[in-house]
């Protein structure tokens, strides 16, 4: 008899935070998370990106997820990360206010994102984890960055490499 490949029962989760929620994003798609650094300002970008670092020899793009999700946007403080993140075969840094740890999120308690989550649109999500006393909102990293975003930075970044 021949094994049926199941569903995925559960995937791992990065948690960062931002204000006063819990955020996730699918392990996989991390590169690392890094501490703050300077961060070189690229004109004629969104608001929300911030500009570019030099990660290890490669120019990589920077967004704040507060300024993403018009969010009340704060100084950087000793816990703030930027997760180094791979979203539509582009790597792009997100700045958020601190990174928690690695979970294990079963599927049977992600449920469909309503409208809104803490100010951000459905459209960001990929759907809201319940565990145990705490709800985990999971980011669908494509969505963050819409197509003309990614082609702009992906263009900004192939000049100056």
């Amino acid at each position: 008899m021949s094994e049926m490949k199941t569903e995925e029962t559960e995937m791992k989760a990065i948690v960062f935070q931002l204000l006063d929620e819990e955020y996730g994003v699918d392990v996989h798609q991390v590169r690392s998370i890094e501490r703050i650094q300077e961060i070189t300002r690229v004109p004629r970008t969104p608001s929300f990106v911030k500009g570019v670092i030099n990660l290890r020899g490669i120019v990589t793009p920077i967004i704040d997820l507060r300024s993403r999700f018009d969010l009340e946007e704060t100084s950087y403080t000793e816990d703030t990360r930027i997760i180094i993140v791979n979203a539509n075969d582009l790597e792009v840094g997100m700045i958020v206010d601190s990174a928690n740890d690695v979970i294990d999120v079963p599927a049977d308690t992600v449920e469909p994102a309503p409208k809104v989550v803490g100010g951000i649109e459905a459209e960001y999500l990929d759907g809201v984890a319940k565990l145990e006393k705490r709800l985990l909102i999971l980011l669908n990293l494509e969505k963050v960055l819409n197509p003309e975003e990614i082609i702009a930075l992906r263009q900004f970044k192939e000049t100056n490499e």
